[in-house]
């Protein structure tokens, strides 16, 4: 990591942070950053190999670096999440970070920011609280709680050292999401449905008597997907959803500015990932036309670029993105991506099916590295946001639920006719890749229209959807909030054998006609490597053409680049073998 004068660029500070690889850093003041890092590894006493996230401080001065959270050291040995700060004193001294005690109860915790300490309880909590919202003193104002066991959630105010209840909701799995504070410290700030257009949108809940007011954003044609706040978790403005992301914000200057990058740079996609407290300066996220993705500073009106993501990848490389739009066989209209390769015309190419993972998440425009490698080999890439994904409205979500291995895989069926009808790729050169979901999908494609891939690449991909939902109600518990949002998502909380058993691939390998190549990284803690293991064995007593690729150390994200490296060199070897 180094640390660059804006002004003079010069070089103030460069140190070694692999031991610790963080995702994410923050500065606390200008001698001391916070590290978010997450790993796959073990946990003494406890089974198996877990993802955990873990903060750390870091002073620049000294190059002393030491963990917030430690397993085990004044907090209970087994749990995982460990990378959450609700706030920083005034002093910068302490972090507010919540964890579980032995007992079971889940805590508020101060924590010292200047070297190693046992953290001391800051406010107790239950064994079902989520959450912890602290006030301009830091003085805890409201925790949230969600039972598994009565399908409880609640928020409750601290009011004379009394906790009341203001919020009450009986579901099986959250459907609102309390994400910060109104600048007055006043009210907790809910994301929920619109009513009127069953968009996500922003609303306040009072801490005085828990009364809900809004929307105050809210679009018609966009979800709210994020919040913008301080690092004491005041919100500012809100991120909506979408191929490029939007901002709007209560300071209306701050949406000029905005609309001001936005025409300066109409085939660009901005994306905010830092901004001083008082929003004068900003750095962007950039990518788009001519750019493989690039940081820049904005200040006093000016634009500076700061650094290149890719520097390797010159904007001239970057193969462009354009949206499409297509009408389904039930007429629902599916919003795609494609990415043509650069300098070719789009008609009678080969192409790429990319469906994403999730199912509940949606692709966006920008620099996507599988994306572009496709198209720099000459494909076409097809990325439908079919039914089911999140980001186009209620509607569209929930029209997937149930449909897997159905209407979510006719979409994508319909999205090769449409483009094979118009003449933009040659329908005979088709081959489908997917991770997650998507791998999924892949599947599904290889299995339930065998005729229309001329190969499938799987990558950590689902083949048996119940074992899938038999390991989840093994690790969770039968009645977590986690089984029933699967349950719902899969087949809208009626979960028979037969259903299940007719949408998982694996039952059903006998129709495979094209090649299958399976990729799968050994320690996926989201979809267990057995899923393919037995996906391969499958295929192959069935005579069928499949190729297994394991990744070592390999997550569900392939996070590490040799992973990468190795699946992207597998999938250009099998690909080129059938278009």
């Amino acid at each position: 990591m180094v640390i660059i004068d804006l002004k003079t660029k010069s070089l103030l500070a460069g140190f070694d942070v692999s031991s610790v690889n963080p995702d994410n850093a923050y500065f606390i003041d200008n001698e001391r950053l916070i590290l978010i890092a997450s790993s796959n590894t073990r946990l003494w006493g406890f089974k198996g190999r877990h993802d955990i996230s873990t903060a750390y401080a870091f002073n620049i001065s000294s190059k002393k670096i030491h963990q917030l959270l430690i397993p085990g050291y004044g907090i209970y040995e087994g749990q995982t999440q460990l990378g959450k700060i609700i706030g920083i004193s005034a002093d910068k001294k302490y972090a507010y970070m919540p964890a579980y005690k032995s007992s079971g109860l889940y805590n508020l915790y101060k924590v010292s920011l200047e070297s190693r300490k046992k953290p001391r309880v800051y406010k107790r909590g239950t064994a079902d609280t989520i959450d912890f919202f602290l006030d301009e003193n830091n003085e805890v104002i409201a925790r949230e709680r969600y039972s598994n066991k009565n399908d409880l959630h609640k928020v409750e105010a601290l009011v004379n050292d009394k906790w009341q209840e203001i919020f009450r909701e009986e579901t099986p799995y959250r459907t609102k999401a309390f994400s910060g504070l109104t600048p007055d410290r006043k009210s907790l700030v809910m994301i929920s449905q619109d009513k009127a257009h069953g968009r996500w949108a922003y609303y306040t809940m009072s801490l005085a008597d828990g009364k809900i007011s809004g929307p105050i954003f809210s679009h018609d044609n966009k979800d709210i997907e994020d919040v913008l706040t301080d690092t004491q978790r005041v919100v500012h403005g809100v991120q909506y959803s979408g191929f490029t992301p939007t901002y709007e914000f209560f300071d209306e200057k701050l949406n000029a500015r905005m609309r001001g990058l936005k025409k300066a740079l109409p085939n660009n996609t901005f994306q905010i990932t830092d901004y001083t407290p008082d929003w004068k300066s900003m750095i962007f996220y950039m990518d788009g036309e001519l750019s493989s993705g690039d940081y820049a500073f904005y200040q006093s009106g000016s634009l500076e670029m700061i650094a290149p993501a890719r520097p390797e990848i010159p904007g001239q490389a970057v193969h462009p993105v354009t949206e499409y739009q297509f009408k389904a066989r039930d007429g629902l209209t599916i919003p795609t991506l494609l990415t043509t390769p650069a300098g070719q015309t789009a008609k009678n190419l080969p192409a790429i099916m990319l469906p994403h993972g999730g199912p509940e998440a949606y692709d966006k425009r920008g620099f996507d590295w599988m994306s572009q490698y496709f198209a720099n080999q000459g494909y076409l890439v097809i990325q439908p946001q079919f039914r089911g994904s999140k980001g186009f409205g209620s509607e569209h979500l929930l029209s997937g639920r149930g449909e897997w291995g159905r209407k979510m895989q006719d979409d994508l069926t319909d999205a090769v006719n449409h483009l094979a009808k118009e003449g933009t790729i040659d329908k005979n050169r088709v081959c489908i890749v997917g991770a997650s979901y998507g791998g999924y999908a892949a599947l599904a494609g290889a299995t339930f229209t065998p005729d229309l891939y001329k190969c499938v690449v799987s990558i950590n991909g689902v083949s048996d959807v119940e074992r899938m939902l038999s390991t989840d109600k093994r690790n969770y518990g039968r009645n977590h909030w986690v089984v029933s949002y699967w349950q719902d998502v899969i087949a809208k909380g009626k979960v028979d054998e037969d259903h299940l058993e007719q949408i998982s691939p694996i039952n059903h390998v006998n129709k495979v006609k094209a090649p299958v190549l399976l990729i799968h990284g050994e320690l996926d803690q989201t979809v267990p490597l057995r899923q393919s293991e037995e996906m391969f064995d499958e295929l192959e007593d069935a005579d069928k053409s499949v190729t297994f690729v394991e990744l070592e150390d390999g997550d569900h994200h392939m996070s590490k680049e040799k992973n990468r490296l190795k699946a992207l060199k597998a999938i250009d070897k099998f690909i080129k073998q059938y278009i």
